[in-house]
């Protein structure tokens, strides 16, 4: 056999006769993520998972439990692991003390894995990472959650010397995020995903942005389990909704979980059958609305949110409500700004402890509210407190400023032009091509305005 085929939530698997590589790992129907929240839609093929296990080495893009799951680790140990070059190496630093084999990816750099498998893996400053991978000189580029933040012009450079690409990445309507969002009177914020954008715009735009032909929906196949989270369902992509919007005209669909002969080109669909959600009560997974903040908690609270500089510089406050009661860290800005986390005691102790905030934010069942501002992005606390602070290892202005200078080094030309051009293009994007009634004149011009911005490139 010789190909690549597509499963689980972000699995490739890449064939040299036997498999040679498999990314991120999660068996979802088995070990659920983000304290439980999380599920897998649908099945791993039986053949699919034995490839997996089988697998020579194992890539993982990043340290989110639906990508690199503590339970799911351990059914592969034994396996090399390969990871990007990582700014702070969090991820090998705690799989090797764990016993398991790691190798750093030179970064933007080709590694031969097999005869006809070779990989060319790219980090980014939110420590996640994109990996292209050659099969028989079929490249296909597993963008999974990172986008091409910092490496666009690099990969339309490298997709141009092959004749058939395929890419793979995060798509959707938008509720891999934090969506579970209150205003001050305590009344649900409905969130963009509801409006339900078509998410085939979303893949072919993307594909055309790096010169891409093929494009396979990836990354996003998950579903909610927790009772205090089941609600986030209404916002999860169905399957079948993947394909909608997309320009057949310039670009090619091909189905999740699919097969591709990397000799021939052929398609062959898999066709996992579907999950069947149990919601589970949240005491499954060691949450009780009820337990109150223990002794000493409050003072750890203060310590990892105080301890990361762009986050006391930019709130006044952050308010931890567990157990019906209000708990509050007091930061240094004097603009009133501040956030109220409902949530229970457990994970958010657990997610202290262990510095994986980004968990209790991704698994939705934590209430947010935020008080004179907009986003979790503004001032960069989402960076700050869990790219930065938890998986980078930098919390100081100092560390920070050091960490994006070696990141904007690695980048080159293309952090100056994410910030300049795709920034322009995200807005008109994410402002008018996603949200505005599909063919109106407005929306028309606005779809216009960013095929033309992106097909300059070309």
């Amino acid at each position: 056999m010789l190909g690549i085929s597509t499963t689980g939530n972000a699995t490739l698997i890449a064939y040299d006769d036997k498999p040679i590589l498999a990314t991120d790992p999660w068996f979802g129907d088995e070990n659920p993520a983000y304290f439980g929240s999380w599920g897998l839609s649908h099945r791993i093929p039986p053949d699919c998972k034995n490839d997996i296990l089988n697998a020579k080495y194992i890539w993982f893009s990043h340290g989110h439990p639906d990508h690199l799951n503590s339970d799911s680790l351990q059914q592969i140990r034994g396996r090399h692991i390969l990871l990007a070059d990582h700014v702070g190496g969090r991820i090998a630093h705690d799989l090797r003390a764990q016993g398991f084999a790691v190798s750093i990816l030179p970064d933007r750099q080709w590694v031969e894995l097999s005869p006809r498998v070779r990989v060319f893996c790219i980090s980014t400053m939110i420590q996640d990472s994109v990996l292209l991978v050659d099969v028989n000189k079929r490249l296909f580029v597993n963008l999974n959650d990172a986008g091409s933040r910092d490496c666009t012009m690099l990969i339309r450079k490298i997709v141009a010397g092959y004749q058939h690409s395929y890419m793979m990445c995060l798509s959707g309507y938008g509720d891999a995020d934090m969506i579970n969002f209150y205003d001050e009177n305590g009344i649900f914020i409905a969130p963009p995903a509801g409006l339900k954008p078509p998410p085939g715009r979303q893949v072919s735009l993307r594909a055309l942005s790096l010169g891409i032909r093929n494009a396979i929906p990836f990354s996003s196949f998950h579903s909610y389990q927790r009772s205090d989270s089941i609600w986030a369902q209404n916002y999860v992509t169905p399957l079948k909704d993947y394909e909608r919007g997309f320009d057949h005209r310039n670009h090619n669909f091909i189905p999740a979980f699919s097969h591709i002969d990397c000799a021939t080109g052929e398609v062959t669909p898999l066709n996992p059958p579907s999950m069947e959600t149990v919601v589970r009560p949240p005491e499954d997974f060691g949450d009780n609305w009820s337990d109150s903040l223990g002794r000493g908690d409050l003072a750890k609270l203060s310590d990892y949110f105080r301890s990361r500089d762009l986050v006391r510089d930019y709130l006044s406050f952050i308010n931890f409500r567990v157990g019906g009661r209000d708990n509050f860290v007091s930061l240094d800005s004097k603009k009133g700004r501040g956030i109220t986390f409902e949530v229970p005691r457990n994970s958010l102790m657990t997610a202290v402890d262990y510095e994986i905030f980004d968990d209790l934010l991704i698994g939705n069942f934590m209430k947010t509210t935020l008080h004179k501002f907009d986003s979790l992005y503004d001032g960069d606390f989402n960076f700050a407190v869990t790219k930065f602070g938890d998986n980078g290892r930098v919390k100081t202005h100092r560390e920070v400023d050091a960490y994006l200078r070696e990141y904007r080094r690695r980048a080159g030309a293309d952090w100056y032009y994410h910030r300049l051009y795709e920034n322009t293009l995200d807005r008109v994007r994410s402002k008018a091509i996603a949200y505005l009634p599909r063919e109106s004149p407005t929306w028309r011009v606005a779809y216009q305005m960013y095929r033309m911005l992106v097909a300059s490139r070309h």
